[in-house]
């Protein structure tokens, strides 16, 4: 509790439980010790499966010789918190799985407490512990003491592996899917692995909320404090604790959506589309629900828009079996350069106290295969005029002006109808660098890739050509060395007529820099008018290359101050992907809009708020140093009088 620390209320062990019932959660392991018995009590009311976990941790002595595990004088006080967490809780339907502890490694003293668990639980309850496995991960052998199997942290090839292997009990990691700051990427391979084996068996999320203290800075402005905010020189590990898949306030982040999405007890696929007629397969995999508890809606969208909502038969397939429906798409005509997309919903049909009537359960997008090209109009534009001085080169006519400068090869200046877009003293430069996120510090992005940043500053013109093409459009090349590492950028700048501006960009290979680059794109800003954002892509909630399931593509219309991800530390946010077009504008309707030309993507990344990338960023500058002295928090970015927009064709993920 943000307010309290460890005490936490009624009030918000049930608004919890009922987050968890929402967003398809159905089990929570209760490390690492047990809780209060009032939860137990509502978990048992309400309905949560509980890993009831004993009160033993020593990880600080490690797992090899040293461990308190292999110690018979510290057998005594294994074996009573295991004991004494078992009698407590014994009589608690909700108590599935007794678990002997975390993080201590294995020997006697919990050869000898799973016996005594056993002989204990008439009940015959499974009891688990995850350091049972020895070996490498994929050379992995298991110890007798645990009936289920509980790694930390394998990654969805390590569960795809031992899914093969089929071993001799079933395996549910007792942590994975480590959830710090803008986080959970890949988490769709986790569960396109686990609905694969029947052996995989879930997983639990570390971990559910940011404990954060709520505090308020010199300003009296409330934050959220994590180690480092409680006096100099305190031991601290910085903002380890900001790992939930909430923030303090039980207000949810954007990786809440893809865990939802995919947990989902009901799985929609698309097995054929002919003659307008759309088949789906419907698959139940709930243990004891049958899908005439929900209401299942169909629609058919195309541009933002819904072009007909679908008759949906009657679905009441029983637990862990599948009915195929066919859906009516007749009477839609299909016109050229559309994209149309086929929606699927499942809603609760009745008001509970956890989850209310009509409230999603599960939802998927299918998109038709229905493409019909435009032919291709050739519309031939009077050239605009070409200015050349010492400085800068200037396209223009009585309609736009737009002035690249011969120093930087960067456009600085475009003026459409009198109306000036980017801001004065800015231009639009290529990006190679992302404000780190945690996940970033972690597999140590700030030392091994800092010369993409370095990249990003340190770019310089090597060449510029201007010529005219034979469909009157103007073409500047522009060229870029990045010595860092020792490649080049072109840009080829094509400008039209009608003022519209075609770019390409191409990063050649480098055969010296062998990290992977944090971000290829593009990075303008623009005036703080031009604050209503429009884009066809995912949404409406950030999304990333490995984080974008349950984000899907339409039509969304925000504003850049919407965009912004509040996360506890700075850190990258507020990305969208596989956007077709993207618009900024003003309240007037003029803008800019950036529309995708590639020919091997669904579309570009874009972000677009009043902060730049660095705001966010925990260095101005190279030397990041250990993230545990960095006590930057949210408050300390401040709104800018410009929008900065980020083109990209895209960033690594999280």
């Amino acid at each position: 509790n943000p307010e309290t620390g460890q005490y936490i209320t009624e009030a918000v062990m049930v608004k919890d439980i009922q987050l968890m019932k929402q967003n398809n959660f159905n089990a929570v392991r209760l490390s690492h010790y047990p809780f209060p018995q009032r939860w137990y009590e509502l978990c048992d009311q309400y309905g949560l499966y509980l890993v009831d976990e004993a009160n033993i941790e020593s990880h600080g002595m490690h797992y090899g010789e040293r461990s308190l595990a292999k110690f018979p004088e510290w057998g005594k006080a294994h074996l009573d918190r295991m004991l004494r967490m078992q009698e407590r809780d014994k009589n608690h339907p909700s108590v599935i799985i007794w678990s002997m502890g975390n993080e201590a490694g294995n020997g006697i003293n919990f050869y000898e407490g799973y016996k005594a668990m056993k002989a204990n639980d008439r009940s015959q309850r499974p009891v688990q512990y995850e350091r049972v496995e020895t070996g490498s991960r994929l050379a992995m052998q298991f110890e007798w003491n645990s009936d289920i199997i509980v790694p930390q942290y394998p990654n969805p090839q390590t569960l795809e592996f031992f899914g093969q292997m089929k071993l001799d009990r079933p395996l549910i990691p007792s942590e994975y899917a480590h959830n710090m700051g803008n986080s959970t990427g890949n988490f769709q391979d986790y569960w396109d692995e686990i609905n694969k084996y029947p052996q995989l068996q879930g997983g639990f999320i570390w971990d559910w909320v940011d404990q954060g203290l709520l505090a308020t800075d010199s300003f009296g402005k409330p934050f959220y404090a994590y180690g480092g905010h409680f006096g100099k020189d305190m031991p601290s590990d910085g903002n380890f604790l900001h790992n939930g898949i909430l923030f303090p306030d039980r207000t949810i982040k954007p990786a809440m959506h893809e865990v939802k999405k995919a947990q989902e007890p009901i799985r929609f696929r698309l097995l054929s589309v002919y003659k307008q007629i759309a088949r789906i397969q419907v698959e139940n995999l709930y243990d004891f629900t049958s899908l005439d508890e929900f209401e299942f809606i169909a629609y058919v969208k195309a541009d933002g828009k819904i072009l007909q909502s679908l008759k949906v038969g009657s679905i009441n397939a029983i637990p862990h079996t599948g009915q195929t429906i066919e859906l009516d798409l007749s009477g839609i005509s299909i016109k050229p350069d559309t994209e149309y997309f086929l929606f699927i919903e499942a809603r609760t049909r009745v008001n509970t106290t956890m989850v209310p009537a009509s409230h999603l359960v599960a939802n998927h997008q299918f998109k038709l295969p229905w493409q019909e090209d435009a032919p291709i109009d050739r519309i031939q534009f009077t050239s605009p005029e070409m200015v050349e001085t010492d400085k800068s080169i200037t396209f223009k006519n009585d309609t736009f002006e737009l002035v690249i400068d011969k120093a930087t090869g960067f456009i600085t200046s475009y003026i459409f109808n009198k109306t000036s877009f980017l801001k004065e003293g800015t231009a639009i430069r290529p990006d190679f660098w992302r404000a780190v996120t945690d996940n970033d510090f972690g597999n140590g992005m700030p030392t091994k890739n800092i010369n993409w940043k370095k990249a990003s500053k340190n770019i310089k013109l090597i060449g510029l050509k201007t010529t005219r093409e034979n469909d009157g459009k103007w073409k500047t090349e522009a060229s870029w060395l990045l010595p860092e590492v020792n490649t080049t950028f072109i840009s080829s700048y094509f400008v039209s007529g009608d003022g519209s501006v075609q770019i390409y960009n191409l990063l050649k290979a480098t055969t010296t820099e062998k990290s992977d680059i944090p971000r290829i794109g593009m990075v303008l800003c623009m005036n703080s008018e031009f604050d209503n954002f429009s884009w066809f892509g995912r949404g409406p909630w950030e999304n990333y290359c490995d984080r974008k399931s349950s984000a899907f593509v339409d039509v969304y219309q925000s504003n850049v101050t919407e965009q912004m991800v509040p996360y506890i530390r700075p850190q990258e946010n507020g990305n969208k992907t596989d956007v077709r077009w993207a618009a900024l504008t003003n309240n007037d309707g003029a803008g800019l809009m950036a529309v995708c030309y590639h020919i091997d993507k669904e579309g570009f990344e874009t972000t677009a708020m009043p902060y730049l990338s660095q705001d966010f960023d925990a260095r101005e500058y190279y030397d990041y140093g250990p993230i545990n002295k960095e006590l930057k928090i949210i408050n300390h970015v401040k709104k800018r009088d410009f929008i900065r927009w980020n083109i990209d064709y895209g960033q690594r993920g999280l």
